[in-house]
């Protein structure tokens, strides 16, 4: 007789005003990631660790650190963080006091304020951006290695980290085959 989809085209959809079109929520920007991306409002206070897999745009306040290893993490205009991040690309337009680090790019925006440490192969200082703190970009260094360990090959630093072992392993035995050597000559 009819079906379901006859149903839906006859239901009249609620029309709205212009206002209350511009109040509606705007859905959050697509991600490059399947699993969508969160936000953390103007309103909203985190204190803790964050972990997750999806992209994540913060307005709010954060304290503590921030993991999304694989994905994206946008401090936007309103957001105050203080905290440890640690993503895939990380962009800051507001305030942060924490250590960047990063396995692919960190930016920078003009109307960011950043006290801490970034650690990523590619980093982006808009003009106009204030930044107190250090930059590392080896992307064969320490603090990416240990960090993305699973994700990165850490060849290089561990290759680096090995023969800096040797190497300081060979001077004390030298300096011990020495002293030995002394002992002997002395009890003679």
């Amino acid at each position: 007789m009819f079906s379901k989809r006859d149903q839906k085209k006859s239901e009249p959809r609620p029309e709205r005003s212009s206002a209350e079109a511009a109040d509606a929520p705007r859905p959050a920007p697509r991600a490059a990631s399947a699993s969508g991306t969160a936000m953390i409002g103007p309103s909203i206070h985190v204190d803790g660790k964050l972990k997750g897999e999806e992209d994540l745009v913060i307005e709010g306040q954060v304290k503590g650190a921030v993991e999304l290893k694989s994905n994206s993490v946008t401090i936007g205009s309103q957001g105050d963080v203080a905290a440890d991040i640690y993503a895939h690309s990380i962009f800051v337009d507001g305030s942060m006091d924490g250590n960047l680090v990063a396995s692919e790019q960190v930016v920078i925006r003009k109307s960011a304020r950043v006290k801490g440490s970034i650690a990523a192969p590619r980093v982006s200082l808009e003009d106009g951006a204030q930044f107190n703190g250090s930059i590392d970009m080896d992307s064969q260094g320490d603090t990416l290695g240990k960090v993305f360990s699973g994700q990165k090959s850490g060849a290089g630093s561990g290759a680096g980290a090995s023969a800096g072992g040797a190497h300081s392993g060979t001077s004390a035995d030298t300096a011990d085959s020495g002293k030995a050597a002394d002992k002997q000559a002395a009890s003679r």
